[in-house]
């Protein structure tokens, strides 16, 4: 490791070798915390090094990489993120996921920044790091359990001290936007982690350590941690955000016309406070539950008592409420309630999940798929259709195996223009924001690296505050925001104390020569940002055919078809805005006009063997 780290890392890669039941630790390259941070950067350099374009992402080539950043296990707010990665089997180009709690401290502490597994097992396993232990174990008895149940009985055999990382069925039976759950509750969804992990026959990561995560400077870190909670704890938005989590911005997503409804056919849902954040509080949450370090806790352990039966559930979130809730038309909090359920015991993302299941719906009632093909009548607001939806395609039953592919395959597959329909980018579902008088959030979702996902660049409330009907800045704005918001994931750290409650972006380049020993402005830290944006576009361009301009598009519902009603009522974002949109995309990032990284950004960013890859 480099000489000017002095902190903030364990400095060893895991290597799990599945084919052969094998393990080695190599040191952490020396030049990854300067060049790439951790977290996102780490497996984004990973992946881009070491699997090939033309891998299939469910075949054994394909790697699954866990890793922590600098900030991970180092008692400040929320400073409990991890992050995984592989070849998307969702889009088949650069995917990784977030996911909350306790994993990426317990990695660190077990002295592992990065654990990476290769190959494919021969029959079903766990993999279980105590410290310096590492072993491969039979998991016969877990397969085809779901994830509340396996991780409890995991948690028995191993401890509560262990943190275990596990799939679910849709994760064994490779859905394409199965997820990897964590700690009753927590998802890494979108982009199919959970598949890769299912096709690699690991039903579950278990991880204890017991090592001091170094810390360039542990006086002072412990000395402005505490200012750091402080700091969050002053904070005007703090007493209002905690009540709801990320349920509150219900209402205002309504009431702006930008809530999913009816497979995203229109954006305002008439019954969306008997599903907002005070119909949570009121009629299901049970407590609050947070992260490591985390002072604004948006995690609700809540009871539902839905017309199919009760469940205890980690959420809903927002998302879930936006895609299981008015996107399927559900307009009963303890019904989402308990669909959020299902999809967590399955190992569903409720995403992609809610989007597919809404999609069939409609081709129901349209016509393209039937009764007999279904096995039911399918209708909005009714939960047993979600449901027996969410079933069939856990579990590949039926038209649930050609569901499972997600939207964009199954459409190719019905045909009958329901591609207009399917709502997705380059095969990835869209997420909680309709976006058709959005154009920021529009400009967001279609150049996600990972497929439309809101998470790289939330600027929908830009796009309020400086008025929707002009594109003067926007890209700007979404460039900046998207070298932001994936710092954090560089960083181990959770974004929601300064996205939800104004927390200063200078504590994080004052804490982190703290931890690491290395100075960086907070420009510097977002340089290294912009590389890795750079980096996984660049993976993309090389794995996927026509991965640039012609794939960063809406669905043509978006283009073709106006609000019908509500507070955005007829509005709709045109053909020629989109392009203009992207044309200034474009230019600020210095790609060429098919939205590829030139190789003078490329050299200049520090990545001249990308630039060599792609360019020549």
């Amino acid at each position: 490791m480099s000489e000017t780290v002095k902190g903030g890392y364990a400095g060893q890669i895991l290597r799990v070798d599945l084919t052969a039941g094998t393990h080695r630790v190599q040191p952490l390259p020396a030049d990854w915390p300067v060049k790439y941070i951790g977290g996102r950067g780490f497996v984004a350099r990973l992946l881009y090094e070491e699997v090939a374009p033309g891998v299939d992402p469910l075949g054994p080539e394909n790697k699954l990489v866990m890793a922590a950043g600098p900030l991970s296990g180092v008692l400040l707010p929320g400073c409990g993120k991890t992050h995984f990665g592989a070849k998307s089997p969702t889009t088949g180009g650069y995917g990784d996921s977030n996911i909350g709690g306790h994993l990426s401290p317990e990695l660190k502490q077990a002295g592992y920044d990065v654990l990476v597994l290769e190959g494919q097992a021969k029959e079903p396993c766990i993999l279980v790091i105590d410290d310096d232990s590492v072993k491969l174990l039979p998991a016969g008895d877990l397969w085809g359990k779901g994830c509340y149940e396996a991780e409890e009985t995991l948690k028995k055999r191993y401890g509560e001290d262990f943190q275990v990382a596990l799939i679910g069925p849709a994760g064994e039976n490779l859905v394409k936007f199965a997820c990897i759950s964590h700690d009753f509750g927590r998802q890494a969804g979108r982009t199919g982690v959970g598949a890769v992990m299912g096709s690699k026959r690991v039903k579950a990561i278990v991880i204890r350590g017991t090592k001091t995560i170094p810390l360039a400077d542990p006086q002072g870190v412990y000395a402005m941690g505490k200012q750091m909670y402080e700091s969050c704890f002053s904070k005007p938005g703090f007493k209002k955000w905690t009540p709801y989590g990320t349920a509150e911005v219900v209402d205002w997503v309504n009431e702006i016309g930008a809530f999913p409804t009816r497979n995203f056919k229109t954006s305002y849902f008439p019954e969306y406070k008997q599903i907002n954040g005070v119909r949570l509080r009121e009629e299901i949450r049970q407590t609050d539950k947070g992260c490591m370090g985390c002072p604004i806790p948006c995690g609700k352990y809540s009871k539902a008592r839905s017309s199919m039966g009760e469940a205890m559930v980690e959420g809903p979130e927002y998302e879930t409420i936006a895609l299981l809730g008015g996107n399927c038309c559900l307009g009963n909090i303890h019904d989402v309630a308990y669909a959020n359920y299902i999809c967590d015991e399955l190992g569903l993302d409720s995403i992609s999940g809610g989007n597919v299941a809404a999609f069939a719906i409609e081709c129901f009632e349209k016509g393209l798929l039937t009764e007999e093909q279904v096995g039911m009548a399918l209708s909005f607001g009714d939960l047993k259709s979600v449901v027996h939806l969410l079933k069939l395609i856990a579990h590949r039953d039926g038209v649930g195996d050609m569901l499972a592919e997600g939207v964009k395959t199954a459409s190719e597959r019905i045909g009958h223009d329901s591609a207009k329909f399917a709502i997705h980018v380059k095969g990835l579902e869209w997420t909680g924001y309709e976006s058709r008088y959005s154009p920021s959030q529009m400009l967001s979702y279609i150049t996600a690296d990972i497929g439309a996902h809101h998470n790289r660049s939330w600027a929908i409330t830009y796009d309020v505050a400086v008025g929707r009907d002009t594109l003067e800045g926007k890209a700007a704005k979404v460039v900046e925001l998207q070298h932001t918001r994936p710092l954090f994931d560089c960083l181990g750290i959770c974004r929601l104390q300064w996205v939800e409650i104004g927390f200063d972006l200078n504590w994080y380049e004052t804490i982190f020569p703290k931890i690491t020993g290395i100075n960086r402005t907070w420009q510097e830290l977002l340089h290294v940002s912009e590389r890795v944006w750079n980096l996984t576009r660049a993976f993309s361009a090389r794995h996927v055919p026509g991965w640039g301009r012609g794939l960063d598009r809406p669905p043509a519902r978006f283009l073709e078809e106006p609000i019908p009603d509500g507070p955005a009522k007829g509005k709709l974002i045109t053909e020629s805005q989109m392009n203009e949109l992207l044309d200034e995309y474009y230019r600020l990032r210095g790609w060429n006009d098919n939205g590829l990284p030139t190789k003078e950004r490329l050299v200049a960013l520090g990545l001249a063997d990308v630039a060599a890859d792609l360019w020549g």
